[in-house]
């Protein structure tokens, strides 16, 4: 108690300066206590609660993820013929927030090279985002050209374009990819998901150099490639479904045609031709595009007879042999009103029996039939046959047509439909229904896919024969098979028959709409048949849109066209070989056959170049360079027509170790990656400084220079790889 009072009473004895000078001391040393409290306080947050937030913004100024783009997945016809695949080439991207003040220069450097302005490039890096292409698919001459050493924050990488080896050859089924190599038409689009992939990425850092390496502390993701598809169309067929198709357009002088077969008892479709042709390589309009097989309608005429002899038949109201009579021609038929309808026949006839009705094309007949029938047996046949519905197959744009129920039927419907008037039906459902009578009834799905496969290699499913139902008993098949042969042997599709062969068949001939009302001397004419009919193998529909010369029927514009495919079908029992196919490029014919992949190592670009084109290959340049070191496939390989060879070069890399291995950065033993996982592969080389090129995805097979050469650091070291299950030893 003492103290205290002493301490007071030394207090008070204070002089106001020095009482002054303790307050502003506690005041001073009260802050420094807050300004610690509040600093602790801010670096708990800062490193601890928000330590992914500043993580995150700090690895940003130093790291960049690229994408990795996936392959796209090939496309193959039934017999293992590509034809669609991938041409690689060179894209350059970049980080606008790290090439800041060299975005001039870069962009100086890509104008002189590709020709385009130089705004251009600036637009693209004067941005705030963190990933922009500066050029995409360079041609591998002029990526070479670019100085990409001296461009801080830009990337080339390898981005793939679609193929289409055969140009026009089923252009439209297979479809087209964009300039994203996204699928906008065809199989294309339809399998866009299947086909793409799922792409990859890699962190990309910037080393003391300011040079732009893989990350070595995150993993790389690898692109899946996508999955390819085998058709069910051969290309031998469809190869001269096309030729016989153009030969027939030219000699009728039509606007358009088209061609399809299937096989009768899978389903299977063999070949599908459009004509104007489209050519997926070259620029072209979204109209050309159109699978017009399953995406337009259209009035079928006679070829309709199908549904309404099956009707009468199945329903046992008509005999082949019953009489009819077919009014000389003219039939007057009475509507509501006092109003009356004529239909016509083409040629007049009398007295003629229901098959020789089918035979000779009469309307007067089926018009009188379709009354025996009535209007819920005609519809309910239509709809069995799937007239009024997709088929369900597997391609983009396909149309139900038009089948109008009875209770929307006007007072002509019932007998113009027996006729094949006033229904709308797509091509390829008309080749189902008369490969439902070659099945002996029983009405398959068309389907295009026969197998998917992933990038292993492993069937991921396999397309199969699947019934829908039966539209006839076996005994009406067997009935309409002799009225459609009877067609083909003395009547109107005569001009078809072949010797020895049995032929089915039925022309068809039909008026145009065109902006709602049937233009004249407008028509589609068809003809639609199966062979051999003992047991069909092929069942095909031609049909011509507006033949000017020659006639306008199926008989004469069509039919012919018919029997130039079944002809050359049967002279070839159905096998053309896959080496002698009909390979159109740029309207010349050629023929695809095995070649022997010649020798170019350590031969000179030029040379190399020349010898590759000769043998009609496209090939590919990777690295840099005069003197071609490796080859892709090796020399004494067998490779086919639209195989793309790669040449690789790498003047950065000593072949001879001995003169070479003095110095800091010289004699550096390149390691052996062969056998790695890419990513492991690329860790490796990346930690002992080389550069790397990549060709292919996967397993490294090769590696370019070999392991052990002695080479510089910095070199590129290029590695060829392919897809290959590996075990988790071997992955890490």
């Amino acid at each position: 108690m003492s103290l205290f009072k002493k301490n007071k009473k030394e207090e008070n004895s204070l002089t106001p300066e020095a009482k002054t000078y303790n307050h502003r001391l506690l005041i001073l040393k009260v802050g420094f206590l807050l300004f610690f409290i509040v600093a602790a306080a801010r670096l708990v947050q800062i490193q601890i609660l928000e330590r992914n937030k500043y993580e995150k913004i700090a690895r940003q100024q130093y790291e960049a993820t690229v994408p990795l783009p996936a392959s796209r997945g090939n496309i193959f016809d039934r017999n293992g013929n590509v034809l669609v695949s991938n041409s690689t080439f060179a894209s350059f991207t970049a980080d606008p927030t790290i090439a800041g003040d060299d975005a001039k220069f870069i962009a100086e450097q890509f104008s002189r090279i590709t020709g385009k302005p130089e705004q251009e490039y600036l637009n693209k890096l004067n941005s705030d985002k963190r990933f922009v292409y500066v050029e995409r698919h360079v041609r591998p001459d002029l990526a070479e050209q670019i100085p990409l050493k001296q461009m801080d924050g830009v990337l080339k990488v390898n981005e793939t374009t679609r193929l289409y080896h055969y140009d026009e050859l089923c252009g439209q089924v297979v479809g087209v990819t964009n300039a994203e190599n996204i699928g906008v038409s065809g199989l294309e689009y339809f399998f866009e998901k299947i086909l793409r992939g799922k792409d990859g990425y890699v962190v990309m850092q910037k080393d003391g150099l300011g040079r732009r390496r893989p990350s070595v502390d995150y993993p790389r993701e690898e692109p899946v490639n996508g999955n390819s598809l085998t058709l069910t169309i051969d290309l031998n067929y469809q190869s001269l479904a096309e030729e016989e198709l153009k030969k027939g357009i030219e000699r009728t002088q039509a606007e358009a045609g088209l061609v399809v077969m299937l096989r009768p008892h899978t389903g299977e479709v063999l070949a599908m031709a459009n004509y104007p042709t489209v050519n997926p390589n070259k620029v072209i309009n979204a109209d050309a595009l159109k699978n017009r097989i399953i995406s337009d309608m259209f009035e079928p005429g006679s070829v309709f007879k199908i549904v309404t002899a099956t009707a009468a038949l199945q329903n046992k109201l008509v005999t082949l042999n019953q009489q009819f009579y077919a009014e000389n021609g003219k039939y007057q038929v009475k509507l509501a009103g006092n109003k009356f309808r004529v239909i016509s026949d083409t040629h007049p006839h009398g007295v003629i029996s229901f098959e020789e009705a089918m035979a000779v094309s009469s309307n007067i007949v089926m018009a009188k039939v379709s009354d025996k029938i009535g209007p819920e047996k005609l519809y309910t046949q239509a709809r069995n046959f799937g007239f009024g519905m997709p088929t369900g197959i597997e391609l983009p744009g396909e149309i139900s047509g038009d089948v109008k129920k009875p209770v929307d039927w006007s007072g002509t419907t019932l007998n113009t439909m027996a006729y094949g008037y006033e229904v709308g039906v797509t091509p390829l459902q008309i080749v189902a229904a008369y490969g439902a009578l070659a099945n002996n009834g029983v009405l398959m799905r068309p389907y295009i896919i026969q197998k998917e496969v992933d990038a292993m290699g492993k069937e991921v499913r396999v397309g199969e024969p699947q019934m829908i139902r039966r539209v006839m008993s076996e005994e009406t098949a067997e009935l309409l098979k002799k009225m459609f042969t009877s067609v083909v042997e003395h009547g109107t599709g005569s001009i078809v028959k072949i010797p020895g062969v049995a032929i089915a068949g039925k022309t068809g001939t039909s008026r145009k709409h065109v902006n709602g009302k049937y233009e004249e001397g407008s028509y589609n004419a068809s003809f639609v048949g199966f062979f051999p009919v003992e047991k069909p193998e092929i069942v095909c529909l031609v049909i011509i849109e507006k033949p000017k010369a020659g006639g306008y029927t199926g008989a004469v514009a069509s039919a012919p066209i018919f029997k130039g495919i079944a002809e050359r079908i049967i002279n070839n029992n159905g096998l053309i070989s896959k080496t002698t196919i009909a390979h159109n490029r740029s309207s010349a014919t050629s023929k695809q056959t095995a070649l022997m992949m010649p020798d170019v190592c350590n031969s000179e670009l030029d040379i190399a170049e020349e010898r590759i084109e000769k043998l009609g290959l496209k090939y590919k340049v990777v690295g840099s360079g005069e003197i071609v070191r490796a080859q892709f496939p090796d020399a004494g390989k067998k490779i086919e027509q639209g195989d793309i060879i790669q040449f690789i070069m790498n003047e950065n890399v000593s072949q001879n170790s001995a003169n070479e291995n003095v110095g800091a950065n010289i004699g550096v033993g390149i390691p052996n990656v062969c056998g790695m996982s890419l990513r492991r592969a690329i860790n490796k080389l990346t930690n002992e400084k080389f550069d790397i090129a990549v060709v292919g995805s996967g397993v490294v097979m090769r590696q370019f220079p070999e392991a052990g050469i002695a080479a510089n650091r910095g070199s590129k070291i290029t590695l060829l790889c392919e897809p290959k299950q590996l075990t988790t030893a071997q992955l890490y």
